[in-house]
């Protein structure tokens, strides 16, 4: 998905907008007990989204893709990701679940058409913290 996003920014098209603002958590596969709980110790959520578009859209924040295979690969939704998508949905972001790699496309190509979210009011910037500006 990353690969398809990247070549859809390099051509410019408008969903290839997203390759910039775009993430992949990398929480599924096999791992140890120890490197699981290592994991864990270090804030490893279960059930976070695949993919992060951190471009606010629509009047939504950003975005939270889940992905699923469709079949025969077809694996079920665990309810550690439902949770995840559910709570995205709940503090004003897209949450969507995507079987297979058409639908996420469609999916992101969606997104990315949605007029950009404009901040109402002033915005509020923290104190607390290193200036990274420079």
């Amino acid at each position: 998905m990353i690969s398809w996003l990247h070549g859809e920014w390099r051509r410019g098209t408008e969903v290839g907008q997203a390759y910039p603002v775009t993430y992949h958590v990398p929480n599924g596969g096999q791992r140890s007990k120890k490197t699981g709980a290592d994991l864990k110790a270090q804030g490893v959520k279960a059930g976070v989204s695949d993919l992060v578009v951190m471009e606010a859209r629509g009047g939504l924040h950003g975005l939270y893709l889940e992905f699923k295979a469709t079949p025969p690969r077809h694996a079920a939704t665990a309810r550690s990701q439902r949770d995840w998508l559910a709570l995205a949905d709940e503090r004003g972001y897209g949450a969507v679940l995507a079987r297979g790699l058409e639908e996420a496309r469609q999916v992101l190509r969606e997104y990315m058409g949605l007029p950009p979210t404009e901040v109402a009011g002033d915005r509020h910037r923290l104190e607390a913290g290193t200036d990274w500006k420079g």
